[in-house]
């Protein structure tokens, strides 16, 4: 029995030995693959580089037309004549619509009688003055009615070429909003009219660039209705004022519209040009990781072991056409890593190859 128990003990601790050797085994052999250097990283890279740079001020504004009205009837009446089409381009003094004043032109028949009534009445009077046959009192009075009938004369004829609507200026009429034979009202609106060629921008500025902008100043706008194209103009006009409200400034500018392509109620993006900054050193923006405690990116460094990366602080600047302004922590010339950093740490191992497209890290909109 005492032999029973005894090979019974050595297997057990056989087994528990084997047992804690394999786990011993296994730790020792996870702890020499830990202490292993990491394979080096496949990354791109490129090169600090010193480039001339317009720099401008951005903001976002709405096309507005030189000129542009409802154009509206100042009398009553009916609609006797439309001498327009929807959408047309005028030229000022244009006929567009006709009231009928056959009711205004009869009665400007019987102040045409009256008044020249009334005109010969006075020379008459005035020959009789001479000869003493009529007091002056006389004369006077037919002076005064030829006066009087002169002022219903004037009057009428305003009223009838108030009939008769014309444009106050060149531009391009809207949707027509009356018809032939309705009656309209003082005031009722007939077409929209504006003026397109050239055009205004209006938009805000904050107020700390008010040293920077000035009247004649270079402007450039996008839309979106023509996203490759853009358009150039200049300052017009700046408010005298800062609005209290916003702390801002108001600002107009010119653009040539030479097609009429670009309309009024449009949403631009807009930038006001700066003077040309030399030697600014830029980087693509994917070189740059940002982080809440400030941006960096991984600097390459070459040595007898072969390229490894360092993370580096810079401070950075505007962004231009997928390019950042570096303002300070790297050189001209210096190379960074352009793409693959999202696993990098300081002092990795890396490998480059331009040849490849690896997926940028996610920056800040």
């Amino acid at each position: 029995m005492t032999k029973r128990m005894v090979l019974v003990l050595l297997a057990l601790g056989l087994v528990l030995g084997a047992m804690f050797g394999w786990k011993y085994y296994q730790s020792q052999k996870m702890a020499a693959l830990a202490s292993m250097p990491p394979p080096p990283a496949t990354v791109s890279a490129t090169e600090v580089q010193a480039e001339s740079w317009q720099p401008y001020l951005a903001a976002v504004g709405s096309l507005v037309a030189i000129q542009g009205i409802l154009v509206t009837t100042e009398v009553a009446g009916k609609v006797s004549a439309i001498r327009f089409d929807s959408g047309q381009q005028v030229e000022a003094g244009t006929l567009l619509l006709e009231i009928d004043d056959s009711v205004e032109q009869a009665e400007l028949e019987g102040i045409v009688a009256e008044r020249r009534l009334a005109e010969l009445q006075s020379k008459r009077r005035e020959g009789l003055l001479e000869s003493k046959t009529i007091s002056r009192s006389d004369v006077d009075e037919a002076r005064q009615r030829l006066a009087n009938a002169t002022a219903q004369l004037a009057a009428k004829r305003a009223v009838i070429a108030k009939k008769r609507i014309t444009a106050p200026f060149s531009g391009w009429l809207g949707i027509r909003q009356v018809d032939l034979g309705e009656y309209v009202q003082p005031g009722t609106t007939i077409v929209p009219l504006e003026a397109l060629v050239p055009i205004y921008v209006d938009y805000a500025l904050p107020e700390r660039h008010l040293d920077q902008i000035s009247v004649g100043q270079a402007v450039e706008i996008e839309v979106q209705a023509f996203p490759e194209e853009l358009f150039k103009g200049h300052i017009a006009a700046l408010n005298p004022g800062i609005d209290p409200g916003t702390r801002s400034l108001q600002v107009r500018a010119t653009l040539e519209n030479p097609r009429a392509r670009l309309r009024p109620g449009m949403f631009a993006e807009v930038r006001t040009v700066l003077p040309e900054r030399p030697a600014v050193l830029t980087l693509p923006q994917t070189a740059i990781t940002y982080n809440p405690y400030g941006d960096s990116v991984f600097v390459i460094l070459e040595g007898e072991s072969g390229s490894r990366v360092q993370r580096r602080q810079v401070e950075t600047g505007g962004v231009r056409n997928g390019r950042v302004e570096i303002v300070h922590g790297l050189q001209t010339g210096e190379r960074v890593v352009a793409a693959g950093q999202v696993k990098l740490r300081n002092d990795q191992a890396v490998v480059i190859d331009n040849s490849i497209i690896l997926e940028p890290h996610i920056t800040r909109p």
